[in-house]
């Protein structure tokens, strides 16, 4: 392990959050992964308000993974988002804090800020813009001069379409210039599912989209430079080709992610940036009027706080059973997988862009298993092992950074590949 554990950091890795729905993934994730092809194993610990509760996550992936030494050999830190001398505490204990507690917006600042005070790298599994966006306007020159990485977006939303749209422009023979990804979403008789923090994170995210705009506004970047014919934008509801099936714009994080990390490579590498857009499978005609509706009563809703307490209190009625307080069964997750697959065009080798259009095109595949709590834990548990063996490959020595900023150079593709997240290069259709 390149980044050696000391008496004053007695950990490697600090999972905080872990007696939430998905913290319990990422540490029966990290169990897994602790002796994998290191020359030390990784020594971790998991942290949160609640002892009792933390105790309790402890034996259930002591029984799920058939480790009974889980019960004993793990140190629980009790933290809390609200006490900043706990959150001190447990960021000098640790070289990485995943932090797996969410709305963002709510509860993500505190550990931002007390992992770049007390020296230890933040990842998380945010899909909120607006919080991703703030912490690297507000924390970024104070995370560079720290040395501290904060890293967003290491789960679902973002690294499959962010390291996806690295990983295609490395393929292409020539200049990659503007990229279509397609999410579709594969689910066993019983569905899919989401948890209800998921809910609440879209809940708080679309009613606050204002404060996003002002934000942006404030950052004042100038627009991206588009080399090549500009990517034209499809419409709200429309039947694609590619994957048939209807498609809608990808609601999440990944746009506004692509994007900066487009930003940061133009910036910190004079690459000029790919064009980006997403969007995401949902259909036939009956799923599209189901989703229409849906989506109408929510954009409403949202705007008033009696609307916003009636969505967050019952959200397995609101969102159609796809979002429940119980979360998905292992059963659910069990028959879900993903696919991410990135239409690519550009110019071949030694073609100049201003003498015609492009002339290369390239498909590529990102595919996993279901993306909420079994994709999202592996990407973050890599991303958490890049952190520390890969660290003189990360840029800056410290900052606020998008996935395949921080990740560019580093081998976490190559790991993601080795743990269920497979990037292909496929025919064009």
């Amino acid at each position: 392990m390149a980044s050696s554990v000391t008496s004053k950091r007695p950990y490697h890795i600090i999972v905080f959050g872990a007696s939430g729905f998905t913290g319990q993934y990422v540490v029966e994730e990290v169990a897994r992964c602790a002796t994998e092809g290191i020359d030390e194993p990784l020594k971790w610990a998991v942290a949160g308000r609640s002892r009792g509760r933390l105790e309790k996550v402890l034996e259930q992936a002591a029984n799920t993974l058939s480790m009974p030494a889980l019960r004993t050999d793990i140190e629980i830190i009790v933290a809390d988002v609200s006490i900043e001398e706990s959150m001190a505490l447990m960021c000098q204990q640790g070289v990485v804090i995943l932090n797996c507690v969410g709305p963002y917006r709510f509860f993500g600042e505190p550990v931002v800020k007390a992992c770049i005070e007390n020296g230890a790298h933040c990842i998380d599994i945010c899909g909120e813009p607006q919080f991703l966006e703030r912490m690297q306007c507000e924390y970024h020159s104070q995370a560079l001069e720290r040395g501290v990485y904060v890293i967003g977006s290491c789960g679902f939303d973002s690294i499959p379409a962010d390291l996806g749209v690295l990983y295609t422009e490395r393929q292409l023979k020539g200049t990659l210039t503007a990229v279509e990804s397609f999410l579709t979403i594969s689910s066993g008789p019983q569905g899919g599912g989401g948890h209800d923090a998921t809910w609440q994170s879209a809940v708080y995210g679309f009613a606050d989209s204002g404060a996003l705009r002002k934000l942006r506004r404030k950052m004042g970047f100038k627009p991206l430079p588009v080399l090549g014919p500009k990517l034209k934008t499809r419409g709200s509801v429309f039947f694609s080709k590619e994957i048939d099936q209807y498609s809608i714009p990808f609601m999440g994080a990944d746009p506004s992610v692509v994007k900066r990390t487009q930003r940061f490579l133009l910036e910190a590498e004079q690459k000029l940036p790919v064009q980006y857009s997403a969007y995401v499978g949902v259909g036939n005609l009956f799923s599209v009027a189901k989703l229409a509706c849906g989506g109408l009563l929510f954009w409403l809703m949202v705007k008033f706080s009696l609307g916003r307490k009636l969505l967050t209190t019952f959200p397995s009625f609101f969102s159609f059973g796809m979002f429940t307080k119980e979360g998905p069964s292992l059963k659910q997750m069990e028959d879900t997988s993903f696919c991410m697959t990135f239409f690519g065009e550009g110019y071949s080798d030694g073609k100049d862009p201003a003498l015609g259009p492009p002339d290369a095109k390239i498909c590529t595949q990102v595919i996993g298993a279901e993306p909420g709590y079994v994709a999202t834990p592996a990407t973050m548990v890599q991303a958490a092992v890049t952190v520390l063996n890969d660290l003189h490959s990360l840029p800056n020595r410290g900052g606020v950074y998008t996935p395949a900023a921080a990740f560019s150079n580093t081998r976490l593709i190559e790991r993601l590949n080795t743990h269920g997240i497979k990037f292909s290069v496929r025919s064009y259709p």
